[in-house]
């Protein structure tokens, strides 16, 4: 009689099974995405499994192999802000810090806030001394007065700014221990996880542009380092977004046109970022999971309904204060472009855009009501942007043209190769049409002599820079590119 002998599987045998179980099972292409592999790395599952299984791996190169999706609840409604009162009562909140600016808390969404709060019987305080663009300065003063304060929860009613700050004042109210870089993104900053759960934060949006209510991104001047940077981690983003068209209703003209530029590129941005199993390295421990991670499949579907959106929606928005659809329809927009570059990232218009409205030479952007030069955070991203594209167009051909289409562009018999200069016409075509946008950083003041310093300011945002397809991982040839792009944007 034979003896059969079965000798259990190795550990690298068996990982080799289920990975040639995976590659000959798994469809070849994504039939929601029709970028030819986007999301597909072309090497081999198998051959780069056995490599490694030789392979010391060098962890600092190793490509990223999942993402995360992370969003901030949303109620959407016209009037949901009188609800904010019972949410605090719900949440069992007894000391809640509210933070605006002082226009807003003038405004009728300040008016339902208070109203609301009273009502339910929740202990509040006010702090609005929010500052538009805010400085590091700012920012402090504002986590003082909360660490005074002491709150139990945060409500922040207002634009990014007011929401940005909130979302700092509740992380070092709960740590209020740390050195303020601690948490700042590197190489500003220290770039420390954050470690626990925060506050409740409910954020009341009152533009219809930065996203912040669905983010875990704060934005801000760190003003000795002439620089705009920020903090960047899911446990920032707040607990719910009330969006409310209502609350929009009140923005000028021009913060409208601005607000809408930023949700603009922040679709475009998102959609175009390099694909998230390209980004390294590799966190090793998923708390180091940065919260801009590059495309990926479901950041895709919101950002390129909000491109949609605001192409069809903005110039409405702007030449219409009575064309409450098209408003109600761009905070919408600016929500479901939050969820898609909350989680993908931004690239080039964004790390550009921060030195460019940190040096000001003395541009007033019309139709703001303010004693000092201001660069308007949408303005600044969108100056860029036709000299961005047109840079990474060669990335994927086939997401720039799928963008150039939603702008009315007929893409049937463009060549692949075109892609970038025929998004970049679009985009030059629609800022014009939109109005009283400076059509390159010449019209704001800047000359071919300010390039250097914008290009230094530029180098320190690692963050959205590493998600740009296209861009030199040599700082030598990034200067250069930097260079080339802030030639070209200086007319379109």
């Amino acid at each position: 009689m034979g003896l059969n002998v079965r000798l259990a599987p190795t550990a690298a045998n068996r990982a080799l099974n289920l990975l040639r179980t995976v590659q000959y099972t798994h469809p070849p292409a994504c039939p929601c995405h029709s970028s030819p592999g986007h999301y597909h790395p072309t090497t081999s599952i198998l051959n780069h499994a056995k490599r490694s299984l030789a392979t010391p791996v060098d962890t600092s190169r190793q490509k990223e192999y999942a993402f995360e999706m992370a969003a901030s609840s949303i109620r959407f409604g016209a009037g949901c802000t009188k609800e904010v009162g019972m949410d605090f009562k719900n949440m069992g909140a007894k000391r809640v810090c509210v933070v605006t600016d002082k226009n807003v808390a003038k405004l009728d969404a300040m008016k339902q806030v208070v109203e609301g709060l009273s009502r339910e019987g929740v202990e509040f305080t006010v702090f609005d001394s929010t500052n538009v663009e805010p400085k590091d300065y700012s920012i402090r003063e504002a986590i003082d007065y909360s660490k005074d304060y002491g709150p139990d929860a945060f409500l922040a009613v207002g634009g990014g700014s007011v929401i940005d700050t909130a979302k700092l004042m509740n992380l070092y109210t709960n740590f209020p221990d740390a050195e303020f870089l601690d948490f700042v993104n590197a190489p500003l900053g220290k770039g420390l996880p954050i470690t626990k759960p925060l506050s409740p934060l409910v954020a009341v949006p009152t533009t219809a542009g930065t996203g912040s209510e669905t983010t875990g991104t704060a934005i801000f001047d760190l003003v000795a380092k002439k620089a705009k940077t920020g903090i960047a981690h899911r446990a920032l983003k707040p607990t719910i977004g009330i969006c409310d068209p209502l609350n929009t209703r009140t923005m000028p003209s021009a913060v409208h046109a601005s607000s809408g530029l930023d949700v603009l590129c922040h679709s475009l941005e998102s959609w175009t970022a390099i694909p998230y199993q390209e980004r390294v390295p590799r966190p090793q421990n998923p708390i180091n999971r940065p919260a801009y991670q590059g495309a990926n499949p479901i950041s895709d579907i919101f950002s390129l309904q909000a491109l949609r959106s605001t192409v069809k929606y903005l110039p409405r928005a702007v030449k219409d204060p009575e064309d409450h659809e098209a408003q109600s329809e761009m905070l919408l927009a600016a929500t479901l472009a939050g969820v898609g570059f909350g989680n993908a990232g931004v690239h080039l218009c964004h790390g550009m855009s921060y030195p460019i409205s940190g040096q000001n030479p003395g541009y007033k952007h019309p139709g703001y009501v303010i004693d000092k030069p201001i660069i308007p955070h949408g303005v600044s991203v969108a100056v860029t942007a036709p000299a961005v594209f047109r840079f990474t167009g060669p990335s994927n051909p086939e997401r720039h043209l799928a963008a150039a289409e939603t702008f009315g562009v007929d893409i049937t018999n463009v060549n692949r190769d075109s892609a970038g200069e025929v998004l970049a016409d679009a985009l030059a075509e629609f800022l014009v049409g939109l109005g009283d946008q400076p059509r390159g950083l010449k019209a704001m003041g800047f000359k071919n002599g300010d390039i250097d310093g914008l290009i230094e300011g530029t180098l320190p945002q690692k963050r959205v820079l590493m998600l740009a397809p296209g861009l030199s991982e040599e700082v030598n040839e990034e200067k250069e590119q930097l260079r080339g792009l802030y030639e070209e944007a200086m007319s379109y």
